[in-house]
Protein backbone atom coordinates (compact mmCIF):
# COMPACT_ATOMS: atom_id res chain seq x y z
CA UNK A 1 0.00 0.00 0.00
CA UNK A 2 2.53 2.44 0.80
CA UNK A 3 4.58 1.16 -2.17
CA UNK A 4 1.82 2.75 -4.66
CA UNK A 5 1.24 5.88 -2.22
CA UNK A 6 4.93 6.77 -2.95
CA UNK A 7 4.29 6.07 -6.59
CA UNK A 8 1.16 8.37 -6.68
CA UNK A 9 3.26 10.91 -5.27
CA UNK A 10 6.15 10.88 -7.32
CA UNK A 11 4.12 10.79 -10.56
CA UNK A 12 2.22 13.72 -9.06
CA UNK A 13 5.66 15.38 -8.45
CA UNK A 14 6.58 14.40 -11.91
CA UNK A 15 3.33 16.26 -13.31
CA UNK A 16 3.77 19.58 -12.17
CA UNK A 17 7.37 19.81 -12.59
CA UNK A 18 8.18 17.64 -16.13
CA UNK A 19 5.35 16.98 -17.38
CA UNK A 20 3.70 20.04 -16.82
CA UNK A 21 4.77 21.06 -20.69
CA UNK A 22 2.73 24.29 -21.11
CA UNK A 23 4.23 26.23 -17.96
CA UNK A 24 7.77 24.90 -18.69
CA UNK A 25 7.71 25.55 -22.69
CA UNK A 26 6.06 29.16 -21.39
CA UNK A 27 9.37 29.82 -19.77
CA UNK A 28 11.42 28.06 -22.34
CA UNK A 29 10.84 30.16 -25.39
CA UNK A 30 9.35 33.21 -23.23
CA UNK A 31 12.93 33.46 -21.93
CA UNK A 32 14.32 32.84 -25.78
CA UNK A 33 12.50 35.88 -26.63
CA UNK A 34 13.12 38.32 -23.89
CA UNK A 35 16.83 38.03 -24.29
CA UNK A 36 16.92 37.68 -28.02
CA UNK A 37 14.81 41.09 -28.14
CA UNK A 38 16.47 42.95 -25.89
CA UNK A 39 19.91 42.06 -28.52
CA UNK A 40 18.58 42.48 -31.15
CA UNK A 41 17.42 46.24 -30.05
CA UNK A 42 20.54 46.82 -28.12
CA UNK A 43 22.87 46.00 -30.60
CA UNK A 44 24.61 49.32 -32.74
CA UNK A 45 24.00 48.25 -36.29
CA UNK A 46 27.28 46.97 -37.70
CA UNK A 47 28.95 45.91 -34.27
CA UNK A 48 28.06 42.29 -34.85
CA UNK A 49 30.49 40.28 -37.25
CA UNK A 50 30.65 41.98 -40.26
CA UNK A 51 26.75 42.80 -40.59
CA UNK A 52 27.15 46.20 -42.26
CA UNK A 53 28.56 44.18 -45.47
CA UNK A 54 25.55 41.12 -45.16
CA UNK A 55 22.92 44.15 -44.28
CA UNK A 56 24.03 45.13 -47.94
CA UNK A 57 21.88 42.55 -49.64
CA UNK A 58 18.83 42.34 -48.31
CA UNK A 59 19.18 46.09 -48.50
CA UNK A 60 19.27 45.88 -51.98
CA UNK A 61 16.64 43.44 -52.42
CA UNK A 62 14.50 45.75 -50.20
CA UNK A 63 15.01 49.14 -52.37
CA UNK A 64 14.71 47.35 -55.70
CA UNK A 65 12.72 44.41 -54.87
CA UNK A 66 14.62 41.46 -57.28
CA UNK A 67 18.17 39.92 -56.46
CA UNK A 68 21.45 41.08 -56.73
CA UNK A 69 24.10 39.91 -59.06
CA UNK A 70 27.36 39.38 -57.20
CA UNK A 71 29.08 41.60 -58.83
CA UNK A 72 26.40 44.80 -58.44
CA UNK A 73 28.77 47.48 -56.83
CA UNK A 74 26.15 48.40 -54.57
CA UNK A 75 26.57 44.93 -52.30
CA UNK A 76 30.19 45.00 -52.88
CA UNK A 77 32.80 44.33 -49.76
CA UNK A 78 34.87 47.43 -49.77
CA UNK A 79 38.69 46.44 -49.75
CA UNK A 80 37.69 42.68 -50.30
CA UNK A 81 36.51 43.23 -53.77
CA UNK A 82 33.52 40.89 -53.71
CA UNK A 83 29.89 40.11 -52.44
CA UNK A 84 27.98 37.68 -50.32
CA UNK A 85 26.09 37.44 -53.34
CA UNK A 86 27.42 34.98 -55.04
CA UNK A 87 26.73 32.43 -52.31
CA UNK A 88 23.29 31.35 -51.26
CA UNK A 89 21.31 34.29 -50.05
CA UNK A 90 17.66 32.62 -48.95
CA UNK A 91 18.11 34.10 -45.50
CA UNK A 92 18.72 37.60 -47.29
CA UNK A 93 15.94 37.53 -49.25
CA UNK A 94 13.40 36.92 -45.94
CA UNK A 95 14.88 39.71 -44.47
CA UNK A 96 15.02 42.15 -47.40
CA UNK A 97 11.43 41.28 -48.60
CA UNK A 98 10.13 41.87 -45.20
CA UNK A 99 12.06 45.11 -45.30
CA UNK A 100 10.24 46.11 -48.46
CA UNK A 101 6.78 45.08 -47.02
CA UNK A 102 7.53 47.23 -43.82
CA UNK A 103 8.95 49.95 -45.73
CA UNK A 104 5.69 50.70 -47.26
CA UNK A 105 4.73 51.78 -43.45
CA UNK A 106 7.90 53.60 -42.91
CA UNK A 107 11.26 54.84 -43.87
CA UNK A 108 13.34 54.34 -40.24
CA UNK A 109 16.62 52.81 -41.22
CA UNK A 110 16.08 52.14 -37.27
CA UNK A 111 12.93 50.31 -38.10
CA UNK A 112 14.00 48.46 -41.52
CA UNK A 113 16.94 47.11 -39.14
CA UNK A 114 15.31 45.49 -36.63
CA UNK A 115 12.50 43.80 -39.35
CA UNK A 116 16.45 42.19 -40.67
CA UNK A 117 17.14 41.34 -37.40
CA UNK A 118 13.79 39.62 -36.85
CA UNK A 119 13.68 37.73 -39.68
CA UNK A 120 16.58 35.83 -37.74
CA UNK A 121 15.20 35.55 -34.48
CA UNK A 122 11.83 34.08 -35.82
CA UNK A 123 14.32 31.39 -37.29
CA UNK A 124 16.24 31.14 -33.97
CA UNK A 125 12.28 30.78 -32.14
CA UNK A 126 12.10 27.81 -34.77
CA UNK A 127 15.34 26.28 -33.91
CA UNK A 128 14.15 26.81 -30.25
CA UNK A 129 10.72 24.77 -30.93
CA UNK A 130 12.44 22.26 -33.01
CA UNK A 131 15.48 21.22 -30.59
CA UNK A 132 12.72 21.27 -27.99
CA UNK A 133 10.66 18.66 -30.00
CA UNK A 134 13.79 16.41 -30.91
CA UNK A 135 15.14 16.55 -27.43
CA UNK A 136 11.71 13.96 -27.27
CA UNK A 137 13.23 11.67 -29.57
CA UNK A 138 16.94 11.44 -28.74
CA UNK A 139 16.32 11.56 -24.84
CA UNK A 140 13.57 8.84 -23.23
CA UNK A 141 14.16 10.24 -19.79
CA UNK A 142 12.47 13.78 -20.02
CA UNK A 143 14.78 15.18 -17.71
CA UNK A 144 17.68 15.00 -19.98
CA UNK A 145 15.44 16.29 -22.57
CA UNK A 146 15.09 19.66 -21.07
CA UNK A 147 18.72 19.44 -20.02
CA UNK A 148 19.30 19.35 -23.57
CA UNK A 149 16.83 21.82 -25.27
CA UNK A 150 18.26 24.13 -22.71
CA UNK A 151 22.06 23.77 -23.28
CA UNK A 152 21.41 23.83 -27.17
CA UNK A 153 19.23 27.02 -27.03
CA UNK A 154 20.82 28.97 -24.40
CA UNK A 155 24.38 28.58 -25.26
CA UNK A 156 25.24 32.15 -25.08
CA UNK A 157 26.39 32.05 -29.05
CA UNK A 158 23.91 30.39 -30.22
CA UNK A 159 21.08 32.73 -29.03
CA UNK A 160 23.63 35.30 -30.34
CA UNK A 161 23.75 34.63 -33.96
CA UNK A 162 19.71 34.96 -33.78
CA UNK A 163 19.82 38.80 -33.01
CA UNK A 164 21.61 39.84 -36.09
CA UNK A 165 22.22 40.11 -39.63
CA UNK A 166 23.64 36.70 -41.20
CA UNK A 167 22.91 33.46 -42.97
CA UNK A 168 24.01 31.15 -39.68
CA UNK A 169 20.55 31.36 -37.66
CA UNK A 170 18.93 29.75 -41.04
CA UNK A 171 21.80 27.04 -41.38
CA UNK A 172 20.82 26.58 -37.45
CA UNK A 173 17.62 26.23 -38.05
CA UNK A 174 17.80 23.91 -41.21
CA UNK A 175 19.84 21.73 -38.79
CA UNK A 176 17.83 20.84 -36.66
CA UNK A 177 15.12 20.56 -38.84
CA UNK A 178 17.43 18.10 -40.77
CA UNK A 179 18.28 16.17 -37.44
CA UNK A 180 14.18 16.09 -36.77
CA UNK A 181 13.50 14.69 -39.74
CA UNK A 182 15.94 12.17 -40.18
CA UNK A 183 15.05 10.93 -36.83
CA UNK A 184 11.61 10.54 -37.34
CA UNK A 185 12.24 8.86 -40.72
CA UNK A 186 14.36 6.25 -38.92
CA UNK A 187 11.55 5.65 -35.79
CA UNK A 188 8.80 5.63 -39.07
CA UNK A 189 10.07 4.55 -42.21
CA UNK A 190 10.17 7.84 -43.83
CA UNK A 191 6.95 8.48 -44.25
CA UNK A 192 5.69 11.50 -46.43
CA UNK A 193 5.60 13.71 -43.01
CA UNK A 194 9.15 12.87 -41.92
CA UNK A 195 10.66 12.97 -45.59
CA UNK A 196 9.26 16.22 -46.19
CA UNK A 197 10.46 17.48 -42.95
CA UNK A 198 13.66 16.27 -44.12
CA UNK A 199 13.68 17.42 -47.72
CA UNK A 200 12.44 21.20 -46.05
CA UNK A 201 15.71 20.87 -43.86
CA UNK A 202 17.87 20.00 -46.31
CA UNK A 203 16.16 22.52 -48.52
CA UNK A 204 17.02 25.15 -46.57
CA UNK A 205 20.59 24.67 -45.55
CA UNK A 206 21.40 23.98 -49.55
CA UNK A 207 20.77 27.85 -49.41
CA UNK A 208 21.88 29.35 -46.38
CA UNK A 209 25.06 28.18 -45.99
CA UNK A 210 27.96 25.53 -47.66
CA UNK A 211 30.01 25.02 -44.40
CA UNK A 212 26.67 22.99 -43.11
CA UNK A 213 26.05 20.89 -46.26
CA UNK A 214 28.33 17.96 -44.46
CA UNK A 215 24.84 17.54 -42.83
CA UNK A 216 22.70 16.82 -46.34
CA UNK A 217 25.90 14.35 -46.94
CA UNK A 218 25.06 12.18 -43.70
CA UNK A 219 21.59 12.72 -44.37
CA UNK A 220 21.81 10.92 -47.49
CA UNK A 221 24.37 8.31 -46.51
CA UNK A 222 22.07 7.65 -43.49
CA UNK A 223 18.77 7.18 -45.50
CA UNK A 224 20.70 5.08 -47.52
CA UNK A 225 21.62 2.66 -45.01
CA UNK A 226 18.35 2.46 -43.64
CA UNK A 227 17.52 -0.02 -46.58
CA UNK A 228 20.30 -2.25 -46.05
CA UNK A 229 18.92 -5.44 -44.17
CA UNK A 230 20.98 -8.41 -43.15
CA UNK A 231 19.15 -11.15 -43.96
CA UNK A 232 20.41 -15.48 -43.50
CA UNK A 233 23.83 -13.69 -43.28
CA UNK A 234 23.56 -11.95 -46.83
CA UNK A 235 23.20 -7.61 -47.17
CA UNK A 236 20.26 -7.22 -48.52
CA UNK A 237 19.50 -3.81 -49.97
CA UNK A 238 15.65 -2.45 -50.40
CA UNK A 239 16.14 -0.80 -54.18
CA UNK A 240 12.43 -0.24 -54.18
CA UNK A 241 11.76 1.58 -51.09
CA UNK A 242 15.35 3.43 -51.93
CA UNK A 243 14.03 4.75 -55.25
CA UNK A 244 10.69 5.51 -53.99
CA UNK A 245 11.21 7.39 -50.98
CA UNK A 246 14.21 8.81 -52.04
CA UNK A 247 13.01 9.86 -55.31
CA UNK A 248 9.84 11.89 -53.33
CA UNK A 249 12.82 13.51 -51.11
CA UNK A 250 15.05 14.38 -54.01
CA UNK A 251 11.58 15.82 -56.25
CA UNK A 252 11.07 18.16 -52.99
CA UNK A 253 14.80 19.46 -52.85
CA UNK A 254 15.16 19.64 -56.77
CA UNK A 255 12.49 22.15 -56.66
CA UNK A 256 13.46 24.04 -53.86
CA UNK A 257 16.81 24.65 -54.27
CA UNK A 258 17.61 23.97 -58.53
CA UNK A 259 16.26 27.69 -59.26
CA UNK A 260 18.99 29.23 -57.60
CA UNK A 261 21.97 26.92 -58.98
CA UNK A 262 20.67 27.01 -62.48
CA UNK A 263 20.58 31.06 -62.30
CA UNK A 264 23.98 30.69 -60.83
CA UNK A 265 25.33 28.92 -63.92
CA UNK A 266 23.55 31.63 -65.79
CA UNK A 267 24.94 34.65 -64.46
CA UNK A 268 28.32 33.16 -63.79
CA UNK A 269 29.31 30.96 -66.83
CA UNK A 270 28.89 27.45 -65.27
CA UNK A 271 29.52 28.35 -61.91
CA UNK A 272 26.65 26.48 -60.25
CA UNK A 273 28.19 27.49 -56.53
CA UNK A 274 29.75 30.98 -57.56
CA UNK A 275 32.77 30.42 -55.76
CA UNK A 276 35.21 30.44 -59.22
CA UNK A 277 33.33 33.72 -59.48
CA UNK A 278 33.47 35.00 -56.43
CA UNK A 279 37.43 34.65 -56.34
CA UNK A 280 37.39 36.19 -60.10
CA UNK A 281 35.68 39.53 -58.60
CA UNK A 282 38.39 39.68 -55.83
CA UNK A 283 40.94 39.59 -57.88
CA UNK A 284 39.35 42.64 -60.12
CA UNK A 285 38.43 44.67 -57.13
CA UNK A 286 40.35 43.68 -54.05
CA UNK A 287 43.12 46.59 -53.06
CA UNK A 288 46.57 45.53 -51.99
CA UNK A 289 46.11 44.53 -48.67
CA UNK A 290 43.42 42.31 -49.18
CA UNK A 291 43.62 40.77 -52.95
CA UNK A 292 43.76 36.81 -52.78
CA UNK A 293 47.33 37.28 -54.34
CA UNK A 294 49.46 39.28 -52.13
CA UNK A 295 47.40 39.38 -48.92
CA UNK A 296 49.36 37.63 -46.35
CA UNK A 297 47.94 34.51 -44.70
CA UNK A 298 49.55 31.51 -42.71
CA UNK A 299 49.86 29.74 -46.14
CA UNK A 300 51.38 32.61 -48.01
CA UNK A 301 54.28 33.57 -45.51
CA UNK A 302 55.64 29.93 -45.88
CA UNK A 303 54.40 28.52 -42.67
CA UNK A 304 52.81 24.52 -42.41
CA UNK A 305 49.61 23.81 -41.27
CA UNK A 306 50.92 22.51 -37.93
CA UNK A 307 52.55 26.21 -37.46
CA UNK A 308 49.42 27.78 -37.55
CA UNK A 309 47.51 25.02 -34.90
CA UNK A 310 50.31 25.17 -32.82
CA UNK A 311 51.61 28.45 -32.89
CA UNK A 312 48.49 30.77 -33.20
CA UNK A 313 45.53 31.57 -31.03
CA UNK A 314 43.40 29.67 -33.65
CA UNK A 315 41.96 27.09 -30.13
CA UNK A 316 41.69 29.70 -27.62
CA UNK A 317 39.77 31.90 -30.00
CA UNK A 318 37.89 29.11 -31.42
CA UNK A 319 36.49 27.53 -28.29
CA UNK A 320 36.26 30.78 -25.92
CA UNK A 321 34.02 32.26 -28.99
CA UNK A 322 32.12 28.95 -29.72
CA UNK A 323 31.04 29.45 -25.54
CA UNK A 324 30.10 32.95 -26.38
CA UNK A 325 32.09 36.40 -27.10
CA UNK A 326 29.65 39.19 -28.96
CA UNK A 327 30.41 42.19 -30.73
CA UNK A 328 33.34 42.16 -33.49
CA UNK A 329 35.23 38.82 -31.07
CA UNK A 330 35.80 41.80 -28.84
CA UNK A 331 32.80 41.23 -25.74
CA UNK A 332 33.94 38.19 -23.50
CA UNK A 333 32.20 37.15 -21.01
CA UNK A 334 32.52 36.30 -17.37
CA UNK A 335 35.99 33.30 -16.82
CA UNK A 336 32.97 31.62 -14.81
CA UNK A 337 30.61 31.42 -17.99
CA UNK A 338 33.65 29.68 -19.84
CA UNK A 339 35.24 27.34 -17.29
CA UNK A 340 31.20 25.82 -16.72
CA UNK A 341 30.86 25.24 -20.26
CA UNK A 342 34.45 23.82 -21.15
CA UNK A 343 33.70 21.31 -18.19
CA UNK A 344 30.32 20.64 -18.87
CA UNK A 345 31.36 19.97 -22.84
CA UNK A 346 34.47 17.96 -21.06
CA UNK A 347 32.81 15.91 -18.79
CA UNK A 348 30.33 14.79 -21.04
CA UNK A 349 32.41 13.97 -23.72
CA UNK A 350 34.65 11.89 -21.93
CA UNK A 351 31.64 10.17 -20.19
CA UNK A 352 29.73 9.38 -23.70
CA UNK A 353 33.17 7.84 -24.96
CA UNK A 354 33.96 6.30 -21.91
CA UNK A 355 31.26 4.42 -20.48
CA UNK A 356 30.02 1.11 -23.15
CA UNK A 357 27.76 1.71 -24.82
CA UNK A 358 24.21 0.20 -24.15
CA UNK A 359 21.34 -1.75 -26.24
CA UNK A 360 19.04 1.34 -25.37
CA UNK A 361 21.66 4.10 -25.66
CA UNK A 362 20.91 6.89 -29.10
CA UNK A 363 18.07 7.64 -30.89
CA UNK A 364 15.33 5.32 -29.97
CA UNK A 365 13.49 3.46 -32.36
CA UNK A 366 13.76 0.52 -34.84
CA UNK A 367 17.93 0.03 -35.33
CA UNK A 368 18.36 -0.82 -31.74
CA UNK A 369 19.58 -3.87 -32.02
CA UNK A 370 21.30 -3.16 -35.27
CA UNK A 371 24.68 -2.48 -33.82
CA UNK A 372 26.72 -1.50 -37.30
CA UNK A 373 24.02 1.03 -38.06
CA UNK A 374 24.37 2.35 -34.78
CA UNK A 375 28.17 3.12 -35.45
CA UNK A 376 27.43 4.60 -38.55
CA UNK A 377 25.13 6.78 -37.26
CA UNK A 378 27.48 7.85 -34.60
CA UNK A 379 30.48 8.09 -36.84
CA UNK A 380 28.10 10.59 -39.16
CA UNK A 381 27.30 12.70 -36.12
CA UNK A 382 30.80 13.05 -35.49
CA UNK A 383 31.80 13.67 -38.91
CA UNK A 384 29.45 16.69 -38.63
CA UNK A 385 31.23 17.79 -35.61
CA UNK A 386 34.56 17.41 -37.07
CA UNK A 387 33.91 19.00 -40.54
CA UNK A 388 32.94 22.64 -39.61
CA UNK A 389 36.39 22.27 -37.73
CA UNK A 390 38.38 21.70 -40.59
CA UNK A 391 36.94 24.07 -42.99
CA UNK A 392 37.34 26.55 -39.92
CA UNK A 393 41.10 25.61 -39.72
CA UNK A 394 41.38 25.92 -43.88
CA UNK A 395 39.42 29.16 -43.83
CA UNK A 396 42.27 30.56 -40.69
CA UNK A 397 45.30 29.04 -42.89
CA UNK A 398 44.93 29.81 -46.16
CA UNK A 399 42.27 32.48 -46.33
CA UNK A 400 43.29 34.44 -43.42
CA UNK A 401 39.74 34.00 -41.85
CA UNK A 402 39.62 35.01 -38.13
CA UNK A 403 38.76 32.28 -36.17
CA UNK A 404 35.33 32.45 -34.86
CA UNK A 405 33.04 30.53 -33.03
CA UNK A 406 30.01 30.70 -35.38
CA UNK A 407 32.00 28.90 -37.74
CA UNK A 408 31.76 25.81 -35.65
CA UNK A 409 28.29 26.50 -34.50
CA UNK A 410 26.91 23.93 -37.06
CA UNK A 411 28.33 21.24 -34.93
CA UNK A 412 26.08 22.58 -31.55
CA UNK A 413 23.51 19.83 -31.32
CA UNK A 414 25.66 16.87 -31.91
CA UNK A 415 27.90 18.19 -29.42
CA UNK A 416 24.83 19.28 -26.83
CA UNK A 417 23.65 15.77 -27.50
CA UNK A 418 26.93 13.96 -26.65
CA UNK A 419 27.65 15.96 -23.79
CA UNK A 420 23.95 15.35 -22.13
CA UNK A 421 24.06 11.30 -23.46
CA UNK A 422 27.36 11.28 -21.65
CA UNK A 423 25.69 12.19 -18.30
CA UNK A 424 22.76 10.23 -18.87
CA UNK A 425 25.20 7.28 -19.09
CA UNK A 426 26.86 7.73 -16.20
CA UNK A 427 23.30 8.19 -14.16
CA UNK A 428 22.08 5.15 -15.29
CA UNK A 429 25.04 2.83 -14.15
CA UNK A 430 24.60 0.80 -11.24
CA UNK A 431 26.88 2.33 -8.65
CA UNK A 432 24.89 5.53 -9.23
CA UNK A 433 22.37 3.98 -6.69
CA UNK A 434 24.34 4.95 -3.68
CA UNK A 435 22.59 4.28 -0.49
CA UNK A 436 21.14 8.01 -0.11
CA UNK A 437 19.03 7.50 -3.78
CA UNK A 438 18.99 4.02 -4.03
CA UNK A 439 15.10 4.07 -4.26
CA UNK A 440 13.24 5.11 -7.43
CA UNK A 441 11.54 7.78 -6.04
CA UNK A 442 14.47 9.13 -4.60
CA UNK A 443 17.09 8.75 -7.42
CA UNK A 444 13.84 10.82 -10.25
CA UNK A 445 13.73 13.47 -7.15
CA UNK A 446 17.60 13.98 -6.93
CA UNK A 447 17.92 13.56 -11.09
CA UNK A 448 14.73 16.46 -11.21
CA UNK A 449 16.01 19.25 -8.74
CA UNK A 450 19.83 18.94 -10.65
CA UNK A 451 18.75 19.34 -13.76
CA UNK A 452 16.31 22.48 -12.69
CA UNK A 453 19.44 23.99 -10.94
CA UNK A 454 21.12 23.11 -14.30
CA UNK A 455 19.17 24.71 -16.83
CA UNK A 456 18.89 27.46 -14.22
CA UNK A 457 22.77 27.96 -14.16
CA UNK A 458 22.13 28.29 -17.99
CA UNK A 459 19.88 30.68 -18.28
CA UNK A 460 21.99 32.69 -15.29
CA UNK A 461 25.14 32.49 -17.40
CA UNK A 462 23.38 33.83 -20.90
CA UNK A 463 22.00 36.54 -18.90
CA UNK A 464 25.58 37.56 -17.25
CA UNK A 465 27.03 37.53 -20.76
CA UNK A 466 23.84 39.59 -21.96
CA UNK A 467 23.38 42.29 -19.05
CA UNK A 468 26.50 42.01 -17.65
CA UNK A 469 28.61 42.57 -19.75
CA UNK A 470 27.41 42.91 -23.56
CA UNK A 471 25.07 45.35 -22.80
CA UNK A 472 27.27 47.78 -20.61
CA UNK A 473 29.64 47.14 -23.62
CA UNK A 474 27.03 48.24 -26.23
CA UNK A 475 26.35 51.54 -23.96
CA UNK A 476 29.59 52.61 -23.61
CA UNK A 477 30.39 52.05 -27.74
CA UNK A 478 26.88 53.08 -29.43
CA UNK A 479 28.29 53.22 -32.42
CA UNK A 480 29.88 50.62 -33.82
CA UNK A 481 33.68 50.30 -34.88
Amino acid sequence: MQTRIDKMEEESLMKKIFDSRTFISICYYGFYLVIGISMLIKQPFGNPPDEYNRFLIPQYIAQNGTLPNGYEEAIRIGGYGFSYAFQPILPYMFQGYAMRLVSVFTDSEEILLYTARSVNLFFGFCTAWIVLRLSGKWFSNRRFGWFFAFLATFLPQSIFVHTYVNTDSCCMLSIAIMLYGLTLGLENGFSVGSSGILAAGIILCALSYYNAYGYILSCILLFTAYFLRKSSDKIQFDIKGFLKKGGFISAIVLLGIGWWFIRSAILYDGDFLGLRTRHECAMLHAIPEFHPDTRVTWKSQGYSFWDMATGSDFWTLSILSFIGVYGPMTITTSLWVYRFYKALFLMGALLSAAIPISKAEGIRGFYQERKVFRLFYHANMLFCIIMPLLLSLYYSYSTDYQPQGRYLLPALLPVCYYTIHGLEKAWNLKFINLKFINKPKRKNQVLTISVILLCMIIMGLLMVTVYGYAFPYYEANPIAP
